[in-house]
Parts: C-alpha cells; sequence; structure tokens
C-alpha cells in the first residue's frame, strides 16, 4: 500500500512517497528557489564553441544554457552546417538538467513531454517499452496499440503505468500528449529574437501523482488548501481512481517518524543491521559509497563474515540511493571478495532490491580494482 504525503512548512515543500508506512522516496524543495527542469523555451543561440561541440543559448534565465552541436544539427553534422548556425537564431529546447552553481542549465532539442502512461518524443520516430514491463505479449499489444494513435514520424516511451491499461485510457493519454505539443508550437516562430517560456513543466506533486497514482495509491494527504485544490484538479482529470485525497493542516512530518528518516538522510554513515556501516560521498561527478565490516567479527571464516557484510550493505545501498535520488555514476567499494561466484551473487541481491526503484538503473558490474560501477537517472532535481 502507496501513501503520498505533501507537506508545506514555511519555505520547505516536502514530496514523500510511503510503502506500508515506511518512506521510500523524499523530495523537499525551496518554495523561494526557482526550478526550471522539463521547461520548454525558445532560445536564441548566443556562442558557439566548434571546439567543445557545443553552444550557448539564452532561454532569459540568469546564466546561458549549455548545449551539444547535434543536438541543433543532428548526429552526422559537418563544418558546413556549424558554418550555417548563426547567433541570434532561435530554437526550441527543454531544460535536461538544472543550473548547478556556476553552471547554467543543460538543454536538449529531444522533447519529452510524460504522460500519465506514455512519453511522447515528437521528435523522434521510434517506440520503446519500460523495461520493467516484461512479459513480451504485453509489450507487443502495448506497441501496437501506441502505433495506432502516434502521429506520423514521432515516438513514444510506453510506461509501466500503461500495464494491462485498456486502448481507451492509452489513446486519451496520447491524444492529450499530442494536443500539448500542437499548443507548444504555436507559441514558436523562427522570427523571435528574445527567450521565451512556452511550456511549464508539472511541479513535483504533480509529477509523482502522475507517475504513481496507477500504483495502488491508497491515499494522498496534504496540509495546505491551495495544494489541496490542485492536486483535486489532476485527479478529476483522471478515469478510475479510487485513490482517497485528504486534507490535515497540520505538520505531517511528525506522522510515522518520518522527521527521523528524514534526519537520517543527511548523515554520511549508516549502520548495517549486522554492525557494519556504509558511507556515503556525493562529488560533482560521482556518488561513491564505501563498504566497511565495522563491529561485525562474524561467528564463521573470513569469506562468510565479508558477504554477510556486503550483502546488507547492497540492500541498504538500493534503499539509501532511491530515498535520497541519488543520480549519475555511483562507484560502490565492497569489502574485497575473491569468489566470483559471490561477486555475482552480491549483483542479483543489489539488482533484486532495485526492482521497486522507479528510476533507470545500470549495473556495469566490478571493475579490475574490485570496484562496482553503476548508473541511476535521477527522478527529479
Amino acid at each position: 500500500m502507496n501513501e503520498i504525503i505533501i507537506n508545506k512548512e514555511e519555505n520547505i515543500k516536502s514530496v514523500l512517497l510511503l510503502t506500508n508506512g515506511i518512506l521510500v522516496e523524499k523530495y523537499q524543495y525551496d518554495n523561494e528557489k526557482k526550478y526550471i527542469e522539463g521547461n520548454i523555451y525558445v532560445a536564441i543561440i548566443k556562442d558557439i564553441l566548434v571546439g567543445m561541440e557545443a553552444a550557448f543559448v539564452d532561454i532569459g534565465e540568469n546564466k546561458n544554457a549549455f548545449i551539444h552541436l547535434e543536438e541543433i544539427l543532428g548526429k552526422n553534422y559537418s563544418k558546413e552546417d556549424v558554418k550555417k548556425l548563426k547567433i541570434g537564431n532561435s530554437i526550441i529546447v527543454q531544460v535536461k538538467k538544472d543550473a548547478i552553481d556556476s553552471k547554467g542549465a543543460r538543454v536538449v532539442t529531444n522533447i519529452q513531454l510524460p504522460g500519465r502512461f506514455c512519453v511522447f518524443m515528437p521528435k523522434e520516430e521510434f517506440i520503446t517499452v519500460s523495461q520493467k514491463i516484461e512479459d513480451n505479449n504485453e509489450k507487443t499489444r502495448l506497441i501496437n496499440i501506441v502505433k495506432k494513435y502516434l502521429p506520423k514520424n514521432t515516438g513514444a516511451i510506453i510506461r509501466t503505468s500503461a500495464l494491462n491499461k485498456g486502448e481507451e485510457d492509452i489513446k486519451k493519454d496520447i491524444e492529450s500528449l499530442v494536443n500539448k505539443w500542437e499548443n507548444i508550437k504555436e507559441n514558436y516562430n523562427k522570427k523571435i529574437t528574445k527567450p521565451k517560456l512556452i511550456y511549464k513543466s508539472l511541479d513535483i506533486s504533480k509529477k509523482m501523482i502522475i507517475d504513481m497514482i496507477d500504483k495502488d495509491v491508497s491515499r494522498i494527504i496534504v496540509n495546505s488548501k491551495e495544494i489541496y485544490n490542485e492536486i483535486k484538479e489532476v485527479l478529476n482529470n483522471m478515469n478510475n481512481i479510487d485513490t482517497k485525497l485528504e486534507l490535515k493542516e497540520e505538520n505531517l512530518l511528525n506522522m510515522y517518524d518520518i522527521n527521523k528518516t528524514l534526519e537520517e538522510t543527511k548523515k554520511r554513515k549508516i549502520w548495517l543491521k549486522c554492525g557494519g556501516f556504509i558511507t556515503i560521498d556525493k562529488t560533482e561527478a560521482l556518488t561513491a559509497i564505501d563498504v566497511n565490516s565495522g563491529k561485525f567479527v562474524g561467528s564463521e571464516n573470513l569469506e562468510n563474515t565479508v558477504f554477510r557484510v556486503n550483502k546488507d550493505a547492497s540492500i541498504e545501498i538500493a534503499k539509501q540511493i532511491r530515498l535520497r535520488d541519488i543520480g549519475g555514476i555511483i562507484i560502490i567499494d565492497y569489502i574485497d571478495m575473491h569468489d566470483e561466484s559471490k561477486k555475482e551473487e552480491i549483483i542479483k541481491i543489489l539488482q533484486e532490491n532495485l526492482k521497486n526503484d522507479r528510476a533507470k538503473t545500470q549495473i556495469v558490474g566490478f571493475s579490475k580494482l574490485n570496484l562496482l560501477e553503476m548508473t541511476r537517472k535521477h527522478l527529479h532535481s
């Protein structure tokens, strides 16, 4: 059973997902800070960096955004194509990654509009299905439905929530996304000389509801009348929804000991049930996770002791990267194992515990230095 809690307190908005009363995902935002990930702009080219195969574009924010030239010109662009690109040209871009410190936002031209069952890609020409849908017959059924209603020369990603859904529901979702794209295009004119916001992405609370509503969400609890009305409107636009929406004008972080769990997510060191611990260190380039035996000495041989710590660590790591929404490259320094079969078992345990993570994860495997390499696509900025 899943519950979504949206708590507004002074300048902080918390959007939390709980499964059977346990916090599994949390996103906290400063209400005074501007978040633009997912927004679509008419951008003006300000500088072309041929040596970096990139350009800077003005989207109307404090800092110019960064874009790769292949996004503008296509993968097989030539020097002649670059020469035709002029300062002051306008293009439609979507923010892929918010600005961080001194870096401007990262933008792309490959627009993606997320819906309840599909992600519409107006500039692609392929259909792909979520890796979490494993049944081949269901994949084929869904692809055939989407092909039927998708406009020519466009593409889509079929989301996990489409599993076993009827044709009519999927059709309505696609039509809604196509209409949204038509409205966006109406706001674009190549003669525009100033940056312009032409589509504002849904905020985190609405995204969470659209993403999770088909995954056994029993209730949504909010503590703000304004947010209550916004969520009510979202739910009214959906079919076959039994989720209860409740308004409790109090600090919801006191429920289920949420405050305690939130404090633990700020800690660098996390203790394991066996007595070992892991440490999590985030850098700009990657996240490093170190596994230590700590107080655990075991009662058998060294190999079994090491495996027990690494096993418990894998379970906790899967939990923490989801809870903290850690994205990008993740390097895990397990306690050294010399038995290759044990390494394979650890990978399987990690994979099994990552199954409930809504984010796309990829385990690359152990490197020659015995470090496990994996990647995860963060869900929200």
